[in-house]
Formats: C-alpha cells, structure tokens, sequence
C-alpha cells in the first residue's frame, strides 16, 4: 500500500490500525537542537482523544505518546523520531455482525475491491483511529514552526446549518468547550443539536477553520508544489474530510476583481514595508505565503457509522440492511480541529525547510 508518507525535507509517515496493537510515526527531516519531550506531543492529543465529552465516541484511549529515537539530553539530533500510540479499547466483537456487509459513507467497498481483502474491524488503516499519530506528528511540527514565529490554530464554526457569529469570536473560547467553537453562544445550541441526533441516531457534519499566523513571505515551492496546492491536498487526506477552500475559497466566484483583489499599501511598521488592505486570498499568492494570516476552511461530512438502518449489500454481492453498533462520533468535525490543524502545521514545517535552500 502507497501513499503513507506527506512532506520532502520534513517528511512523516505513519503506520497501523484502529483495531491493531499500536498506532506508530517516523518523522524525518527534523533539524537538530529541537528540544522535544513527549508532555511537548500529549496536549493536542488529549484534545483530539475519544471519550472526553458525551458528545463524542465514548472509545476509551489515553492515547500517550511515547518518543522511541532521536532525542538527546531533551533535544533533537537530527536523526528519524520514533513515535508510538499502544491501542488499549479495541472492541472487534462490535463489528462481527457487519464483517461480511460493505458499510455505505466507508471505505469497505473500496479497500476490498482494490486489495482483494478488507479489516472489518473499525475500517482498518481506513479508520480515523490514524489521526492520532498525525497529531502526534504535527505536535513535532508546532514545536519547529514555533520557533519561527508561526502559530497554527483552529475552530469548529459550523455544525450542519448552526453556525457561529464572527462578531462573537474569541480564540480563547476554543479550548473551553468540548466544541473547539470560538462562539461561546453556540455551545449549548451544538449541545442541543448533538443530544437530539443521538437520540435519533443520527449524525452531522461540521465546517472547521484553521488559521496560520506569522508564516513569513515566500513559503512554497511554485509550480505543482504550491503551498496553497500542498495544504489542499493534506486537508483532503483527514478522513471524512470533503472540501476544502483557501480565503474566500467558494466565495471568489461570486464577487468581482474589484471586490476581491487585496490592495496593498506602504508601511514602515509592516515586516516588510508592506501592508495588505484585505485577506481575500487567505494569505497565499501565486501559491507562495504572503506574510498574512493563512486562512483555511474544511467541510467534514456526517459520521456514516449510524444507527439507523441502511441499505448495503454483502461479499457475495446480495441486498442487505444494515445497522451500524458501536462507539462513534456523532459528529466527527469536532475532533477533527487538531487534526487540521497538525496537517496545516506538517505541510508549513517542510516548506519552512525548503525555503531555506531557495536562494543564497
């Protein structure tokens, strides 16, 4: 199987499943004298960790991270970091009944089709189980761009069609609700509307915003290596994970040139001498950073586990019905606010070391 590793300079690949004994990272590429422990890794896996709220899957993981290599009397040698994730509430007996059924919204019916076999149990390397490793990672991530100046965060900003005020936002409200929602006032409405899918067994999805601060002008690499291009494509690989869109994204289309184009003026206080008059473009131009906020949305479907019965077919090809048990997010955007925000942070680390060797 290809396609397990993203970045060049700073490069990470993962491996295992959500049913597996262990979840595990090599990242390669981190520059040496990086202090680094694993307290460092563990806060943005604790909020990504099942179970914390009733409002999501009650999967029951510590999800401690442990360094297996690289580090040196609390600092980074340069050589690869070993990252391991034990899986401790692993539940196969759950999905016995469905092994022979193709759940629909998954990737059962894919992964068989492609392979010639499929782990049933919680969806294999399918799972969203593998993001914990990605977070893992991009707390390695943070750790280097922090020392550039560049902070990475996100937020949950819609859930189905409940969506937040920008005029309330506050960044300090995200990590005091189960949300990630930086509008206090919606907190109990997502509450509401959570406990009430729950009851029917239903699920929503969520439209989450991450934003990048301090990423110097000239980060990406034109033309195919574009870093508006590069952060796309790590976006669309988080499972469930359905759009993306950079700035005004979608938006772009319905204005015109005149309304869109971000106008700049001379500064003296600005770090360049230059100051943008908007963000339209979501701090990247010509698929190079232009010193603004980097600006993020991603649109993450409904959980497709469901309660409620649906129509499938089996192995042998047969209509079946289908009534997904278990333990599932009924909304899976939530804990996917640190996972956005690691990808983000993976992609802005490798390019943060090819702009080092792009000019003398």
């Amino acid at each position: 199987m290809a396609g397990n590793s993203i970045g060049q300079l700073f490069r990470v690949t993962t491996f295992g499943e959500s049913h597996g004994p262990a979840l595990g990272a090599i990242v390669d590429g981190c520059p040496a004298g990086l202090a680094l422990c694993e307290a460092d890794l563990q806060h943005d896996l604790d909020r990504r960790r099942p179970g914390q709220s009733r409002f999501t899957t009650q999967r029951q993981e510590a999800d401690r991270v442990r360094i297996l290599s690289v580090t040196f009397e609390g600092v980074t040698t340069g050589t690869p970091i070993g990252l391991l994730i034990e899986n401790t509430d692993q539940r196969s007996h759950d999905y016995t009944a469905i092994q022979s059924l193709f759940r629909p919204g998954h990737a059962d019916y894919t992964y068989w089709r492609k392979y010639g076999v499929r782990d049933y149990r919680g969806g294999g390397r399918a799972s969203a189980r593998e993001t914990a490793l990605r977070v893992a990672a991009g707390g390695v991530a943070k750790r280097l761009l922090a020392r550039q100046g560049v902070r990475i965060r996100g937020a949950l900003i819609a859930m189905g069609t409940e969506t937040i005020d920008r005029a309330r936002w506050v960044w300090e409200e995200v990590e005091k609700n189960p949300f990630f929602t930086p509008d206090a006032q919606m907190v109990p409405r997502f509450a509401a509307l959570l406990d009430t899918l729950r009851q029917q067994g239903d699920s929503v999805g969520a439209l989450l915003e991450v934003v990048a601060s301090g990423v110097p002008v000239g980060w990406g690499e034109p033309v195919f290596d574009r870093l508006d291009a590069d952060l796309a494509k790590a976006i669309m690989s988080i499972n469930a994970v359905k759009g993306v869109e950079i700035g005004d994204g979608m938006g772009a289309a319905q204005g015109v040139g005149s309304q869109r184009v971000d106008e700049m003026t001379a500064d003296p206080e600005a770090p360049d001498g230059v100051r943008f008059l908007s963000n339209h473009a979501g701090g990247i131009l010509g698929g190079l950073s232009s010193g603004q906020d980097i600006v993020i949305r991603l649109a993450v479907k409904p959980t497709s586990s469901i309660a409620i019965p649906r129509q499938t077919v089996d192995l042998q090809g047969a209509d079946q019905i289908i009534q997904t048990k278990g333990r599932h997010d009924p909304c899976v955007g939530i804990r996917a606010v640190p996972v956005a925000e690691a990808m983000t942070a993976l992609v802005l680390a490798d390019h943060c070391l090819r702009a080092r060797v792009a000019r003398l």
